[in-house]
């Protein structure tokens, strides 16, 4: 879809290739930081659909988002995170649990934003991260155009209605229907890493902000879970098309009891591979102390 610079990504249908001039020249005619899927034009908004000057048209869900998902492109009859995962992981992220996490990644977004923001969240989920940028952004008097993508129906419908501000997209981090070089802000939480499309959609200068898991990241949860738990694997890789800027941790511990524990479980990519005992004897717990440990790798597109 792009080449190594980014720079410019080719409309399929037709062969032809669009410029990163024309790129954000469609965004800002159309209203829009969504582009066809089909054909790479910028997409226009009205109620009930979106649509491009080719003539392709998406329905508008009742909750304002829109699926940009080719059935070629689908590996799955439900691609992403299921409706229960999803329900469990916006239950938990809304309790709070993971605020100190939110609160730095607000600091960081007003840090490394002009007045008139444009975000991608890449594998946005359930929204939670992405309603808390923008309202970061807005409190700190800019005007920010933010748009989120997840391939989970589910955590898209549910974005979707946490975040009314936001366009929502059922998409693939590996398709972003994303114009070239319109992204300012570019957030991925502990989602897929498309370097290929993320180099194509960043400006020159624009942020990345990659959250990953640290060491002890829910170590105490492991411990139950298995009877040989491991710590995460860290690392420090430079990325072509990127400055490497900063690595900022996130630690600390917190009390998590009664559903929120089930929750955490579901959310996490261990509710399916873990052992049928390691389960029941966290069924059986009231509460566990757990260490939240997040690493959050600063980039800036060369």
């Amino acid at each position: 879809m792009s080449n190594e610079r980014g720079a410019r990504f080719t409309d399929r249908r037709k062969g032809r290739i669009m410029s990163k001039t024309e790129g954000v020249r469609n965004m800002e005619a159309s209203g829009s930081l969504l582009c066809c899927p089909i054909c790479g034009k910028g997409l226009s908004r009205e109620e009930g659909r979106y649509f491009c000057p080719n003539g392709h048209s998406y329905d508008r869900a009742r909750e304002g988002y829109v699926h940009l998902l080719p059935a070629n492109r689908k590996h799955a009859k439900e691609p992403g995170d299921d409706k229960g995962m999803s329900a469990a992981r916006n239950r938990f992220l809304s309790g709070g649990y993971y605020a100190p996490l939110l609160e730095r990644l607000q600091a960081l977004a007003v840090e490394r934003t002009g007045p008139e923001a444009v975000v991608l969240d890449s594998g946005c989920g359930e929204g939670y991260y992405t309603q808390g940028v923008w309202q970061a952004l807005t409190q700190a008097g800019r005007t920010p155009r933010l748009a989120g993508i997840d391939l989970s129906k589910p955590s898209i419908r549910l974005a979707a209605r946490r975040l009314r501000a936001g366009e929502f997209a059922v998409a693939s981090a590996y398709h972003l229907p994303v114009g070239t070089q319109t992204v300012e802000l570019l957030l991925n939480c502990f989602s897929p890493l498309a370097l290929e499309e993320f180099r194509r959609v960043l400006r020159p200068g624009g942020a990345f902000l990659y959250v990953v898991p640290g060491a002890d990241h829910l170590w105490e949860l492991k411990q139950v879970l298995y009877d040989t738990p491991y710590r995460n694997q860290e690392e420090e890789i430079p990325y072509e098309g990127f400055t490497y800027e900063a690595v900022v941790p996130v630690t600390g511990k917190m009390q998590v009891a009664g559903e929120a524990l089930q929750d955490l479980f579901q959310m996490t990519p261990y509710y399916w591979k873990t052992p049928k005992e390691g389960a029941a004897r966290l069924a059986a717990l009231e509460s566990l102390e757990i260490t939240a440990d997040f690493r959050i790798h600063v980039f800036r597109r060369s």
